[in-house]
This record gives C-alpha cells, sequence and structure tokens, in this order.
C-alpha cells in the first residue's frame, strides 16, 4: 500500500534520483536508504551520506534526522521496499526474472550481452538479487531501457515468492534445481518449490516461461500454453550440442520450431570463453530468449562469443607455471560434482583438484562431503587439496588426500611443492574464498 512518503520517494525516482544503501559510494542526487547491517546501522551514516551529494535520506531513528533532507519512516527496508514495487509498476517493458540453483548469474550476464545487440537492456549488477538487493536493481531501471533482466536469490523457502511480488515478472527462466543452500531450504524438494514461485507468478500473469527441458524438475512445466523450451534433445524448441568443452566451450544450436521471433531452421555454431559442459545450459538460455525477441543469430552468436567469464566463474586462467580453471565463486552438491566431472574429461594430464568446503548445506554437509570424497577416486586425479573443516572433519587421516583448515594453510604447502606443467580446478563456496590460492600457481 503507497503512503505520502512513498509517493514522495517516487516522484524523485522518477525524475531521476538513484537509490544509495552505501554511505561511501554517495552520488549527487541519490536517495540514501539507512538500512540496518551486521555490525551496524546505516541511521549512523545518514549524514555522511548527504555530504556526499545525496538529495535525501531516508532514515526510521528520530536521533538519525538532520535538517529537512532527511525523511524519517517507520522501517527502511519496508519503505525501500515498497517504493521499488511502486516504481515498477510505473515501467512497461518486459522483465526477464531469472532463477536458480546454479548458473544464474552467468545467464544473466549472457543474455544481457545478448539483448543488448538489439534494445537498450538492463540487467541486475553484481549479485543485488536479495530482498534487498532486488528493490535497489529495480529502482535502477532507467526510462531509457527497453527491457530488463532482474536476478533473484534465495536462501531460504518463500523468498522467490517475495521478490516476485515486487519485480512483477513479465517472463520468467529457472535455470536449474540442485542441492544448493540445504541449510535454509530443508530439502530440494523445498528448494524446488521456493524457485517454481517464479513459474507460477509467471503463469498466473499470462506471462512466458523459457524452460530447461535438461533439469528434470523445471521440464514439469512443459505443458504450460506459450511456453519455450531449450536444451539438448530434439523436443526442444531451440536444441543444443556440446561440440567440445576442452579447454573452452563450443557447441551447436538449431532451432526445431518457431517460437516468438525464431525462425524454424535457424542455426548457428558458438565458440565461447566459458570452460565447463555445464555451461551449455547457461548459453543455450541466453541464445533462446535473444532469438525470441528477435535478435539475430549472428548477433547472438557474436555477443556470446564476446563474453568474457569474470568473479572467478568459469574462468580459464594461465599462469606462469598451470593452466588452472578458476570456477571458486560458489559451490554447492550440485556445482561441484559437474564441475569435477568436467574437469576429469579435458585432455592432459597432470590434473590437480582444490577443492574448499561447500556452505550453508546444514545438517546435510557432512554426507554431501563424504559424497565428494568418494567420488574422486574413480576421476583419477593426479593431486588432490582440500580445505575446510567439513573437508576436514570427514578425510581420513591415512588418506593421500591433502587437506588443510585454510587456503593460507594449503598456501604453505604449496610453496613447499609447487606445481608445474598442471591443469588445475579450483572450486569452493564463496566463504573459504578459494581464489586466494591462486598466487601459489
Amino acid at each position: 500500500m503507497r503512503n505520502d512518503y512513498t509517493e514522495q520517494l517516487l516522484k524523485l525516482v522518477q525524475e531521476g534520483s538513484k537509490p544509495c544503501i552505501d554511505s561511501r559510494t554517495a552520488q549527487t542526487g541519490d536517495i540514501f536508504f539507512a538500512l540496518p547491517g551486521e555490525n551496524t546501522h546505516g541511521n549512523r551514516f545518514a549524514a555522511k551520506a548527504l555530504e556526499g551529494g545525496c538529495k535525501l535520506a531516508v532514515v526510521d531513528d528520530p536521533a538519525a534526522v538532520r535538517g529537512t533532507n532527511c525523511l524519517l519512516v517507520d522501517d527502511v527496508l519496508q519503505t525501500l521496499q515498497q517504493l521499488s514495487q511502486a516504481y515498477r509498476q510505473t515501467l512497461d517493458i518486459p522483465v526477464i526474472g531469472i532463477t536458480g540453483s546454479n548458473g544464474k548469474t552467468t545467464t544473466k550476464e549472457l543474455m544481457h550481452a545478448v539483448l543488448g545487440q538489439k534494445y537498450q537492456a538492463f540487467a541486475t549488477e553484481g549479485n543485488l538479487n536479495n530482498h534487498i538487493g532486488l528493490p535497489v536493481t529495480l529502482l535502477s531501471i532507467g526510462k531509457h531501457h527497453d527491457i530488463a533482466i532482474i536476478e533473484m536469490g534465495a536462501n531460504q523457502r518463500d523468498e522467490i515468492g517475495h521478490l516476485c511480488k515486487l519485480a512483477l515478472p513479465t517472463h520468467g527462466l529457472i535455470t536449474n534445481i540442485g542441492k544448493a543452500h540445504l541449510e535454509g531450504f530443508g530439502t530440494i524438494e523445498d528448494v524446488a518449490k521456493t524457485k517454481f514461485a517464479l513459474f507460477n507468478h509467471v503463469i498466473q500473469d499470462q506471462g512466458q516461461l523459457f524452460i530447461n527441458l535438461d533439469d528434470p524438475r523445471t521440464r514439469q512445466y512443459v505443458d504450460q500454453y506459450g511456453m519455450v523450451c531449450y536444451g539438448s534433445n530434439d523436443d526442444a524448441h531451440c536444441q543444443g550440442e556440446i561440440l567440445t568443452a576442452s579447454p573452452s566451450l563450443q557447441m551447436r544450436f538449431h532451432v526445431n520450431q518457431h517460437f516468438g521471433q525464431a525462425k524454424q531452421g535457424t542455426e548457428g555454431t558458438i565458440q565461447t570463453q566459458l570452460t565447463g559442459g555445464y555451461n551449455l545450459e547457461n548459453v543455450l538460455a541466453a541464445a533462446t530468449t535473444g532469438l525470441f525477441f528477435g535478435v539475430t543469430p549472428q548477433q547472438a552468436i557474436a555477443a556470446i562469443e564476446a563474453y568474457q567469464p569474470k568473479n572467478h566463474r568459469s574462468q580459464l586462467i594461465r599462469t606462469t607455471h598451470n593452466l588452472v580453471v578458476m570456477d571458486a565463486y560458489n559451490a554447492n552438491p550440485t556445482s561441484m560434482a559437474a564441475a569435477l566431472e568436467n574437469f576429469s574429461q579435458m585432455k592432459g594430464k597432470p590434473k590437480a583438484v582444490m577443492l574448499g568446503d561447500m556452505l550453508e548445506l546444514g545438517q546435510d554437509a557432512a554426507d554431501e562431503h563424504r559424497e565428494v570424497l568418494r567420488k574422486l577416486p574413480s576421476l583419477h586425479f593426479d593431486c588432490i587439496i582440500l580445505v575446510g573443516e567439513h573437508f576436514m572433519e570427514v578425510t581420513e587421516e591415512a588418506s593421500d588426500i591433502k587437506v588443510f583448515p585454510d587456503v593460507e594453510k594449503a598456501g604453505d604447502y604449496l610453496a613447499g611443492n609447487p606445481l608445474t606443467g598442471y591443469q588445475v580446478l579450483v572450486k569452493g563456496s564463496r566463504g573459504i574464498e578459494m581464489e586466494k590460492i591462486l598466487r601459489w600457481l
């Protein structure tokens, strides 16, 4: 429900003011939202934000009010969310919601690159995809944008449904359903239920679904009217095939039947800069969406081939001594299994894997880390280094595997036992900071 200060804030946004939730990044004309943090509260920094150029500071502590440029509300986060919903309702453009257990950020960035060939496309910056980041994202969409790609993240039940009420997506894509954030969700069935809130919202609003036919859970929506599906078999509207995944993914796509603005028989080959066959789904999702909206095959191919992975996601890094597959932005049992399988199939020897703990698995943590250990012998790696308390707990002392409590200890070992001429997979949850091991490789 809108109130007087929502209308006041909405007017400022429509006039060009952008949201700011960190006083250190304040820009002239911004609106500062004083949100609570882990160690302190944004109310303390309202004055600093105004000094940095913000037009207005929204606070919920009377003591933080300084002059007429402070707006006192009951709850800053609630105000931010209500404002973003109100602003979203003023936008008359396609809004593509993306969620999933793995690959949603890569898919979002690839899709942004593809759609940007034809449209003024907007996409979520970084991982501003939760109950705080998504409202900031929505308020950052400009009048000049023709289409928006909104990433939605969740680590507990019902979050996606809440985000849909704010973003009001007209199109929906779920990359896949896997074992991620089980500590918050409980079971993979609860993961699926939470993610499916996106599809259910789009169906209710008679929007457009893009369905990954290769995921056994998302494919249950293929009977929905007007859906478009992509995948590796010929039942898909847009079919993809891996030509090679070593060292980087090359794939072919073929349109089996008309959908959107895509014509039957359209096809092409894409040489990506991404490593890993598991990226086929992400590339195919971006290509399918682009073709649906009228991006030409040539434009889609050029955009995807030019895309360079970053932030330690599916990156190939050639150091002085080794070739490193850096995929350490995040990890869960599903993505870990896919990364290990793909790496084992890369041509060349010797191979080393350096794996960090998979976090947020709750009561399943020990079993899931044991499962990784169970699979490793069959993949025949030449060197295995594990990092983190979970791996420490489940690795037997008599094992040939090297296990360390943190990256620094693993680095100390590598300093005395350097690797040269190896292909190295680095994978782990963000909190383990496995990317730091690169300096010893």
